[in-house]
C-alpha cells in the first residue's frame, strides 16, 4: 500500500463532503507499516458509529467513510474482504453511504468486515492444518499471496462499487 499522509486521507474521500472530511479524526500515522497493509481502518475516536478505510485504488489513495455499532456484537462470522474466521476475531456489519447524489438520498451498501480491520494480518498468517495440508514453502507463499490479491480484490471492488453511486 502507499504511504499516506493526513492530507492525502482528506482529499481522498469518495463517499463524503469536504466537511466531512475535514471533520474526520484522523489515526496517528507515524508509525504505520504500509508494507503490510492492504488497507488501513480506524474508527473516528469522536463519533464511534463512523468508521474509515484508506486504501490505494489504481495507484492513487481512496478513502471512503463507514457506519457500524461504537460495540459491534461478538458474531463469529466470516469476513467478506480477507474470507477468514479467526478464534477471537469477530466481524460487523459496516454500510457505506454512496458517492454523489445516491448516497445523498440515503442510499448505502454494506458488507461484513473485520471488526478490528485486521483483514491485512489475517490474509498473511500462516494457515492451519485444516486449511493447507502441506509444509512444502512454495505452496505455503503462493497460498498467502492467493489470500493477499483477493483481499485486495474485494476491498477494492467495495470501494468501486460506493464510488458509482
Amino acid at each position: 500500500m502507499i504511504p499516506m499522509t493526513a492530507d492525502d486521507l482528506r482529499a481522498a474521500l469518495v463517499n463524503g463532503s469536504k466537511g466531512d472530511a475535514k471533520r474526520a479524526t484522523l489515526p496517528e500515522l507515524d508509525g504505520v507499516d504500509w508494507e503490510s497493509l492492504d488497507y488501513l481502518g480506524w474508527q473516528d475516536a469522536k463519533r464511534p458509529r463512523l468508521h474509515y478505510v484508506a486504501l490505494e485504488l489504481d495507484g492513487a489513495p481512496a478513502v471512503m467513510i463507514l457506519r457500524g455499532a461504537e460495540n459491534p456484537p461478538a458474531k463469529k462470522v466470516l469476513c467478506s474482504w480477507c474470507e477468514d474466521v479467526v478464534e477471537g476475531i469477530r466481524a460487523a456489519s459496516f454500510v457505506a453511504p454512496l458517492a454523489g447524489d445516491s448516497g445523498r438520498r440515503g442510499n448505502t451498501v454494506g458488507t461484513m468486515i473485520c471488526a478490528d480491520f485486521r483483514c491485512s494480518r489475517n490474509v498473511r498468517r500462516a494457515p492451519s492444518s485444516f486449511e493447507l495440508r502441506t509444509e512444502d514453502p512454495e505452496l505455503l507463499a503462493y497460498h498467502r499471496e492467493e489470500k493477499i490479491a483477493g483481499l485486495r480484490e474485494r476491498s477494492s471492488a467495495f470501494v468501486r462499487a460506493v464510488q458509482r453511486g
